[in-house]
């Protein structure tokens, strides 16, 4: 350890990092491994971005809405059921949103609780906090541990609805159930709810200790823009509200996503698209070819490769993954947990880009044969 690394924090100093999923900058990539959009954001995005702008980019000398107040406004009537500005809180990105929920309720005394496997950027915001964790684990069945959620003694508890890598979504009954004993902060972070046949805005309504995080970065194409939002109580938004940088959604970002949810015939089109592709692809995957998938009710699929034997494992998910990427197909492969070692987790592309990713696998699969 470096003397300048000493002088950090200790628990810093051992810090592993989130390590995002790779974006190479060559072309002649297939890019199926970071549940980014496959089409394009709405015109009226582009267009709100070069009216924002202007001529002579005058506006960007001055500072957004502290708040992204008009934004707040636009997320609440975008999703009715009773909620208003002051239930909204806007981040850099849903990580932004996450990020600042651990901020706000997570300490040495007041655990974090996840499910394993979900979204692995929660162990490290809880790990920078230097907070305590509760793990609970998922099966293979990915049933919901209703039980073991509703007892923990977590201060926040981070539910991922559709579930990280598998797709598998919750019911609102189900999250019920656990409310009804739960007294922590449940949060439920719906990053590919609009891909999904159910989500939990409406708990909100009967439940203040509910707070739903949502991006644009998903179904809304908006990757590049990075806005999050959090739904919650407005005692819970002004909490936020406290940590939360000032200036922490810039005015193009903040234009872009009034631009977006204001054009929601656009976004359904996008979104049924992605969902008609995804559907398709599993059966492929589960009738066609015989490998274990989950019915993913997101934008990507949990999949677990068979070898022209038959075989599948985790060795057998890193040799198709290994083909892919010599061939210039990313996908993810997540080897660190016994759950999710046998499988790849592939974004729903364009119907072209899945096709690619279907022929490569058919020439992995005759490398296998022997």
């Amino acid at each position: 350890m470096s003397d300048l690394t000493a002088l950090s924090l200790p628990h810093i100093a051992k810090l592993h990092a989130y390590t995002p999923g790779l974006q190479p900058t060559e072309r002649g990539w297939t890019k199926l491994n970071t549940n980014e959009c496959p089409y394009a954001p709405s015109p009226r995005v582009a267009e709100a971005l070069r009216r924002e702008i202007g001529e002579d980019g005058a506006s960007l000398r001055l500072y957004p809405s502290p708040q992204s107040s008009p934004l707040r406004a636009a997320i609440a009537s975008h999703h009715g059921e009773g909620l208003t500005a002051e239930n909204v809180c806007v981040g850099n990105g849903s990580d932004d949103i996450l990020n600042l929920l651990i901020r706000a309720f997570c300490t040495q005394e007041a655990a974090a609780g996840y499910t394993l496997p979900s979204y692995s950027l929660y162990p490290v915001l809880i790990e920078i906090q230097d907070g305590a964790t509760q793990v609970i684990e998922f099966d293979r069945a990915m049933r919901l541990p209703l039980d073991r959620i509703a007892a923990s003694t977590a201060r926040a508890f981070f539910l991922t609805s559709p579930n990280a890598p598998t797709g598998v979504a919750f019911a609102n009954a189900d999250l019920e159930r656990v409310l009804a004993s739960f007294r922590g902060l449940l949060v439920v972070d719906e990053a590919y709810a609009p891909f999904a046949t159910e989500n939990a805005v409406p708990l909100l309504a009967r439940y203040p200790n509910v707070v739903v995080v949502r991006t644009l970065s998903k179904a809304y194409a908006l990757a590049g823009i990075r806005v999050g939002y959090a739904l919650a109580h407005p005692e819970i938004i002004g909490l936020l509200d406290r940590v939360r940088d000032s200036y922490n959604v810039n005015r193009l970002s903040q234009v872009a996503a009034l631009a977006a949810l204001g054009d929601t015939a656009y976004y359904s089109g996008v979104v049924e698209k992605i969902k008609a592709t995804r559907d398709r692809c599993i059966r492929g995957f589960s009738t066609h070819r015989g490998w274990f998938t989950y019915e993913s009710q997101a934008n990507f699929i949990f999949t677990e490769p068979k070898n022209a034997l038959g075989e599948s494992g985790p060795a057998i998910s890193k040799s198709a993954y290994d083909f892919l990427f010599a061939h210039k197909v990313l996908v993810r492969h997540f080897p660190k947990h016994a759950l999710t070692a046998p499988f790849l987790r592939i974004s729903v592309g364009t119907d072209d880009e899945m096709l690619v990713l279907n022929e490569t696998l058919d020439a992995w699969l005759k490398t296998t044969n022997a």
